[in-house]
């Protein structure tokens, strides 16, 4: 069952709901194969990912999955959720901190460590996600920026930019994307 947000939660989620997005004059055309995130709907959408995934630390894989979700919102390269039952848990350290994104809830924060190296607050999930994303439920995600390497198939991801989003930015995607310098309005 789903714990509704608290009174503060609930207003700082609203107040971001109603936020006026802006847009880049011109976003990149998408060509054939490619996938423009300004395509991506607001509020977002869930589906599967429809390649495996996996991600490495310290010569380690803590997570690989056939059976991800990616979560695809306007402006942001997707994010990827892995399954809990395809998360090394051993490799994971709850974090003090916490964030809360407007579409899905209170998102808990972890470190990945392996071997006595640590990624800080590397990963993240939702224990009690929001309606229509309780499918997220306890799916880790990992900033490819802050473990070794994140695959999507073949493909290594490259981190979306700035330090807050964790979106996996992939060769077919055409932004720009949200995480800039400039972007916050997105």
């Amino acid at each position: 069952m789903t714990r509704p947000l608290d009174p503060k939660q609930r207003r700082e989620a609203e107040r971001w709901r109603r936020a006026r997005r802006l847009r880049p004059e011109h976003p990149e055309p998408a060509g054939p194969g490619q996938e423009s995130v300004w395509d991506y709907p607001r509020p977002p959408r869930l589906e599967p990912v429809a390649l495996p995934v996996r991600v490495e630390f310290a010569g380690r894989v803590v997570a690989e999955s056939a059976n991800a979700l990616r979560v695809l919102e306007t402006a942001s390269p997707p994010t990827v959720y892995v399954p809990p039952a395809d998360v090394d848990r051993s490799c994971l350290v709850r974090s003090s901190g916490s964030s809360l994104c407007e579409w899905k809830g209170v998102a808990a924060y972890f470190s990945v460590r392996v071997d006595g190296r640590e990624a800080r607050d590397a990963a993240w999930a939702y224990p009690d996600p929001l309606p229509p994303f309780e499918a997220l439920r306890d799916h880790v995600s990992f900033y490819p920026g802050r473990v070794d390497a994140c695959f999507l198939g073949d493909e290594r991801v490259r981190p979306q930019p700035g330090p807050f989003y964790g979106g996996w930015v992939t060769s077919n995607l055409v932004g720009p994307f949200k995480g800039e310098p400039g972007t916050e309005g997105w």
